[in-house]
């Protein structure tokens, strides 16, 4: 009995999310993070519905570390369903996942290709009340599908950690 309760109990709040009012409906502005493929990338990101939201990146991250210059540019969609934080307002988590595609250059051949990676993802946005202004923080690690380049640094899994302002309208 007590299971079919708290069945209950957690398919009514789950259906109640799905109809969370979101606090805006799109917004554009900057990601930073310390992923391989960006380190810092344009944000847009916009609401399907009330819950569910697509963000776009297109990202850089010219890494200048050692003899083997290279730059990375890259482009992400990512697929995000949001549940709201009580009792703070216009507070969100959010878990989703996406695709990253990114180009590697670089002088030499062996730092030089395309690289094709799928992640999921977490984390939290928040709009603030009174300014047209959402932050966010969340977690992409990343498995490469297709490696750029022989970066055995982190065996075709990125950790991806990231924070985002973005101007909201």
């Amino acid at each position: 009995m007590k299971i079919k309760i708290a069945l209950t109990a957690t398919f009514i709040c789950a259906a109640f999310s799905l109809f969370a009012q979101s606090d805006y409906k799109q917004s554009i502005g900057l990601r930073l993070g310390n992923g391989y493929y960006d380190v810092a990338s344009a944000a847009y990101k916009t609401f399907l519905n009330n819950a569910s939201a697509l963000e776009f990146n297109l990202g850089i991250n010219p890494d200048r570390v050692g003899g083997a210059n290279w730059t990375s540019v890259s482009a992400a969609g990512t697929y995000q369903h949001h549940f709201d934080i009580k009792p703070v307002a216009g507070l969100k988590w959010f878990i989703g996942g996406g695709i990253v595609l990114s180009n590697t250059f670089s002088k030499h051949d062996d730092y030089t290709g395309v690289g094709v990676g799928l992640y999921p993802t977490g984390g939290a946005d928040y709009k603030f009340s009174k300014i047209p202004l959402a932050v966010s923080a969340d977690v992409r690690p990343t498995l490469n599908i297709v490696e750029p380049f022989d970066y055995k640094r982190y065996n075709n899994f990125y950790p991806n950690v990231g924070v985002s302002a973005r101007y909201t309208f």
